[in-house]
C-alpha cells in the first residue's frame, strides 16, 4: 500500500508525459487543435502531480527528475513542434511533410528554440534553490500554453496568424525562459499581508484571466501571459 501511495504522484507525472507524446503525434498529423488540447491536459496533470505529492506527503529525487523529464516533452518538445507546424502551414499553405524539397524550413526552425531553451531552464531549475516561492525567467508551462492557444484562436486577432509576429515570438519567448528576470508566482503564504503590492498584482491577474476567458475564450491566453510579464516587470521596478 505504501508503494502505491508513494507512486501516485509519479503516475500523474507519467500521464503528463503521455499527453505530451500524444500532442507531438497529432502535431505531425497536422491536427494542431487536438495537439494543443493535449498540452492543456499535460498542464492539468503537471499541476496535480505536485499537489498530490504535497497532500500525500511523498517527496523524492525520483519524482523531481521524472517531473523535469515529462516537462521537457510536454512543455518543450511538443509546443516546439506545434509552433513549427503552425508556422510551416502559414508559410507554405500546406501541412508539413517529411518528404519535401524545402530543406531550409526557415523561419519555422526557429520554433525549435523552445525545446532547446526549455531543456536548459529545466536542468537549471533542478539545481536552483531560489525558485521556491517565485520564478526566475518564464516557467516552461506558461510558454507551452501560450503556444498551444495559437491554433485554437479564431481570426478575430490576425496578429496570431501572422508569420512575422510568430517569428518574433519563437525567438523572444525562449529567451524569456532563461533570462534572469524574477516573475511572481500565485503561491500565497499564510504569513503574507493581503494588502501587499504583490497580492494586488495577483488579484489583477486572476480577475483579468476570468474576464478575458469569459469574453474571448482561448484567445485570452496570450494576452494573460503578456499581462503576467508586464505585472511582474512592474513589481520588480516598484
Amino acid at each position: 500500500m505504501n508503494a502505491i501511495k508513494r507512486n501516485i504522484p509519479n503516475i500523474i507525472t507519467l500521464a503528463n508525459l503521455t499527453c505530451g507524446l500524444l500532442s507531438i503525434i497529432f502535431a505531425f498529423q497536422g491536427n494542431l487543435k487536438l495537439a494543443s488540447l493535449y498540452i492543456f491536459a499535460s498542464a492539468f496533470f503537471d499541476f496535480f502531480d505536485g499537489l498530490a505529492a504535497r497532500l500525500l506527503k511523498v517527496h523524492g529525487k525520483l519524482g523531481k527528475q521524472l517531473d523535469s523529464m515529462a516537462d521537457i516533452v510536454a512543455f518543450g518538445v511538443a509546443p516546439g513542434f506545434i509552433l513549427f507546424h503552425f508556422m510551416y502551414e502559414l508559410n507554405h499553405d500546406i501541412i508539413f511533410k517529411i518528404a519535401t524539397n524545402d530543406n531550409l524550413f526557415f523561419p519555422e526552425l526557429l520554433a525549435l528554440l523552445i525545446p532547446i531553451f526549455s531543456a536548459y531552464r529545466l536542468a537549471n531549475f533542478n539545481i536552483d534553490t531560489k525558485q521556491t516561492t517565485s520564478f526566475i525567467g518564464l516557467p516552461t508551462p506558461t510558454l507551452a500554453i501560450f503556444v498551444a492557444a495559437l491554433p485554437l484562436i479564431d481570426n478575430q486577432f490576425p496578429m496570431f496568424v501572422n508569420l512575422q509576429f510568430l517569428t518574433i515570438i519563437s525567438v523572444v519567448f525562449p529567451l524569456l525562459l532563461v533570462v534572469k528576470m524574477p516573475l511572481f508566482s500565485l503561491k500565497y503564504s499564510k504569513n503574507e499581508d493581503l494588502n501587499t503590492r504583490l497580492n494586488i498584482f495577483r488579484i489583477i491577474l486572476i480577475l483579468s484571466t476570468v474576464i478575458l476567458f469569459f469574453v474571448i475564450q482561448f484567445a485570452a491566453i496570450p494576452f494573460i501571459v503578456i499581462l503576467y510579464l508586464i505585472l511582474s516587470l512592474l513589481n520588480n521596478i516598484l
